[in-house]
């Protein structure tokens, strides 16, 4: 009886603990409603593949635990459509669903790891931690003949970059595709400030070195 209040205890602390991860902090920021039966799933099985090791001992323990690890092993995150942050939701998720399965750990330092974790995802995730840092990949319709001349094109068009890779350079249809992290100049959220005539007060984006872009008919 006192294995299973020790167990309902430590269910609850992995419920709630799960619970504000997923719908506290992730769901609010990244809005993927298609992650969050993943993140459950993943927590509530791994809290009983640990709680079922507890109880087994060593009457095969050590083969459920290489079981356990098979089943991990062969779980793919796919780059494509997946984020980083998200994979680092995935794995908390994981943790989380490991300690507060352990019957050996006493609930409140379960509580405290537990509760550790939750505030570095909250911290390094929050969207005012480097608010203005961007990342992207871009495709330039222009080849620049240098890094200067590329470089002020995405200071142009983006703002400040910080780094870039140039993952592409096409000459025959005069294409140029680049990774890049920047710096936005005004505030997420704030848009361009217009004058009375309806006009954006950003400078006009250059189409490549020397060239600017036509404005449609749409605009005239």
């Amino acid at each position: 009886m006192e294995s299973l209040r020790q167990l309902a205890a430590h269910l609850g602390l992995d419920l709630i603990a799960v619970g504000l991860l997923t719908f506290a902090v992730y769901y609010p920021r990244h809005r993927r409603r298609d992650l969050l039966p993943a993140y459950l799933a993943l927590n509530a099985a791994l809290f009983t593949v640990v709680a079922a090791l507890a109880q087994v001992g060593g009457n095969g323990g050590t083969a459920l635990g290489f079981g356990l690890f098979g089943v991990l092993s062969i779980i793919r995150l796919r780059s494509d459509s997946i984020q980083h942050e998200e994979v680092a939701y995935y794995f908390t998720t994981l943790v989380i669903g490991l300690i507060c399965g352990l019957p050996q750990l006493e609930l409140r330092e379960a509580g405290v790891l537990t509760l550790l974790l939750l505030l570095v995802v909250y911290a390094a995730d929050h969207p005012k931690l480097f608010a203005r840092s961007r990342r992207t990949v871009v495709t330039l319709d222009a080849v620049y003949e240098s890094a200067d001349d590329l470089r002020a094109d995405l200071d142009l068009r983006l703002g400040e970059p910080l780094n870039w890779t140039v993952m592409e350079v096409d000459y025959v249809r005069d294409l140029t595709v680049v990774d890049v992290r920047y710096r936005t100049s005004k505030p997420p959220g704030k848009a361009a400030r217009r004058t009375a005539d309806g006009h954006s007060d950003e400078p006009a984006r250059t189409a490549g070195p020397g060239r600017t872009e036509e404005p449609s008919l749409e605009a005239v």
